[in-house]
């Protein structure tokens, strides 16, 4: 189990899935000394939200760490970390309904995290996603449960896996030339700007993408980023 024989762990989880819902996955990677990725896992869930993908991540984190060790858990999932540190003290007491009186959604898994979390020290850092200078565990877990969800098959560093390619959904840093001038854009994919869906629609492809989905501009209007047309206007 990870996290003996130090004073403090520091890690990160996430969860992804491409149409919440859709092909899902969820990810954990713990940092070594230096807050570098030291050890990583993620695991496919076959079609499921983007909720229960975060969520999972979280539970298989606390699962694989030490009880006893001081935990520092990095998220970018506001649901996931309110779930588990605002809503749940109040659906506990409500019987497991909200304040609406409605069932908690996805109450198995926010039962056995807060199995978890009993008598441990653990504390929530919430990290913005896809920035240019992120969290870099948070990054990384992004990453992999992003991979994860696209190949359905599991993935870490017990098994061998190379690091999880970038992400798509993070800008990449601006180079300026000598003398401070900026860049000129180029076309091509890598240069347009990718931002998460606000409300569902549908690419020039014809296929449709769902709300919280990565869109980029394209000559047309907004759609896949692999679906970005040469220029991008």
């Amino acid at each position: 189990m990870i996290g003996r024989m130090r004073e403090r762990v520091v890690a990160a989880c996430d969860g992804a899935s491409k149409g919440n819902p859709g092909p899902a996955a969820w990810a954990w990677v713990v940092s070594d000394d230096e807050e570098s990725p030291a050890r990583w896992e993620a695991g496919p869930l076959g079609r499921a939200t983007n909720n229960v993908a975060e969520l999972t991540a979280l539970e298989r984190l606390l699962t694989a760490t030490a009880p006893d060790v001081p935990l520092e858990i990095r998220m970018d999932s506001q649901y996931a970390m309110k779930a588990v540190t605002t809503w749940l003290p109040g659906w506990k007491r409500n019987g497991w309904k909200t304040s609406g009186g409605k069932p908690v959604a996805n109450q198995e898994l926010v039962v056995r995290i807060d199995e978890l979390l009993d008598g441990r020290s653990v504390e929530f850092r919430y990290v913005p996603a896809h920035q240019v200078d992120g969290d870099p565990l948070n990054d990384f877990a992004d990453r992999a449960a992003s991979q994860a969800a696209i190949v359905q098959e599991p993935a870490g560093s017990e098994l061998g896996s190379p690091e999880p390619p970038a992400s798509p959904d993070t800008p990449k840093k601006s180079a300026r030339p000598a003398g401070g001038a900026k860049s000129p854009r180029k076309s091509g994919g890598s240069s347009a700007r990718t931002i998460k869906a606000k409300f569902p629609g549908r690419c020039l492809c014809g296929r449709a993408y769902a709300a919280g989905e990565p869109i980029s501009k394209n000559g047309q209007g907004w759609g896949h980023p692999e679906c970005r047309t040469e220029k991008v206007d």
